[in-house]
């Protein structure tokens, strides 16, 4: 029962993050990189901050938890981790949700998972570890499956009908960043990893198991939100759209504060739910290490039916749509094979 509570918080967590580009539509007269600096302040500063806060033992400060170790690995894995986090949101741009999200996540899954636990010493050919291994290619196929889909959408679609659904659709451009932003975003998992020594730090002070990994998802994010708000600065200066910040006011502004806000709230409850979802799987040693990849799956299950409920898949025909589907039903069932061990 306890596995089950904690897919579900995952899933909720999940579903969150994969709504957290919809708000984007919501924004007016301001850039893509206008956007995306606002947007990441609340998701990789505000939100990430008040998190940490509830897991902060009383009488203590988040730099003497910090002090405990690992913080700078997880700022410079952050750090990483925000090339990964700009060339995804890049990715929706150039492909869509659906597919965009597809490809650059399961790159994520697959490196986030099998990097801690090669680092950590794991054996992938025997036990546990070959369990993983399976796990992981059996989420790569269904995304492969869905990247196919992908394929079939667009050699079926004519550019008008691929601008209507995606405005800067550009596929091979497209592809090229989703599958660096994947490699890149892995380095997230990397950061939660070093910051191991101060999560035990929590959990020595009595905090609930539910908040102590928190105060390190800080620090990853803080690493991640230098990276992106380097490159959206320089884009503002390039683009000449830095006046976007004080050249709208009044309902147009607390419009875009407010959908800037509900898409930083939603992108961080997919790792709030992740910390808090890690939480009921420690009496499975195979899923608390494939819980990464739980989430990407769910990521890019929740994306595409965003997907289709965008109308990103209108006009394609019965091929593209049960291609779709069956690699749906590989990802959900990627999801459960490791706790059938």
């Amino acid at each position: 029962m306890e596995i089950l509570l904690g897919l579900l918080i995952i899933a909720v967590g999940s579903f969150g993050q994969s709504s957290s580009y919809v708000p984007i539509n919501k924004v007016r007269q301001w850039s893509w990189e206008s956007f995306w600096l606002v947007q990441g302040i609340f998701a990789w500063l505000v939100f990430p901050w008040l998190g940490a806060l509830i897991a902060l033992p009383e009488g203590n400060t988040l730099f003497e938890l910090f002090a405990a170790g690992g913080a700078a690995r997880a700022i410079l894995f952050g750090a990483l981790w925000g090339v990964g986090g700009l060339t995804f949101g890049l990715s929706m741009r150039y492909l869509g949700v659906a597919l965009g999200q597809s490809l650059s996540l399961g790159t994520c899954s697959a490196f986030g998972t099998l990097l801690p636990a090669l680092l950590g010493g794991s054996d992938l050919l025997h036990g546990d570890g070959l369990i993983l291994l399976l796990g992981v290619c059996i989420t790569l196929a269904g995304i492969a499956v869905i990247g196919y889909a992908g394929s079939l959408r667009s050699h079926n679609m004519s550019e008008e009908e691929k601008r209507a659904a995606i405005k800067d659709f550009a596929l091979t451009k497209g592809l090229l960043v989703a599958l660096l932003a994947g490699v890149m975003s892995a380095c997230f998992a990397l950061g939660l990893d070093a910051g191991t020594p101060i999560k035990e730090a929590v959990l020595d002070q009595g905090v609930n198991p539910l908040f102590a990994g928190l105060p390190v998802i800080l620090l990853v994010t803080l690493g991640g939100f230098f990276t992106n708000a380097a490159y959206c600065i320089w884009q503002n200066v390039r683009n000449h759209t830095g006046k976007d910040y004080v050249s709208v006011s009044g309902s147009t502004l607390i419009n875009n504060l407010l959908f800037c806000a509900l898409a930083g709230v939603l992108w961080y409850s997919q790792f709030f739910g992740l910390e808090m979802g890690k939480s009921f799987l420690t009496d499975s040693p195979v899923l608390l290490a494939f819980s990464w990849s739980i989430l990407m799956s769910l990521n890019v299950i929740f994306s595409n039916l965003w997907g289709i409920l965008l109308k990103e898949w209108k006009g394609c025909g019965a091929k593209t749509t049960t291609t779709l589907t069956i690699g749906l039903f590989i990802l959900i069932f990627s999801i459960f094979f490791p706790s059938l061990f």
